[in-house]
């Protein structure tokens, strides 16, 4: 069963002013994410109230998200220029 995917309203507007290449290339990391989110995982860190961020790095791109296991939702909470 696949989760589902709750993407921010930032994110969803990041990926609009992109090039088609881009955001194709992005939106096909989402729905592999979507499918097995904790095998796409580069690095990670904790937010503010501790919860784990999965980091995945796609081209020049980071997309940080959260797994929610209880729920079954990848949350994409952000996407950074990558730190490579």
């Amino acid at each position: 069963m696949e989760y589902r995917l709750p993407v921010d309203l930032e994110v969803i507007a990041f990926l609009d002013s992109l090039q088609k290449n881009a955001r194709k290339r992005l939106l096909d990391h989402f729905v592999r994410l979507r499918a097995t989110p904790d095998q796409y995982s580069d690095s990670h860190e904790d937010d503010q109230i501790g919860r784990r961020i999965e980091i995945s790095v796609v081209a020049e791109y980071a997309i940080h998200y959260w797994i929610d296991f209880a729920d079954r939702h990848v949350k994409i909470l952000t996407i950074k220029p990558a730190d490579r």
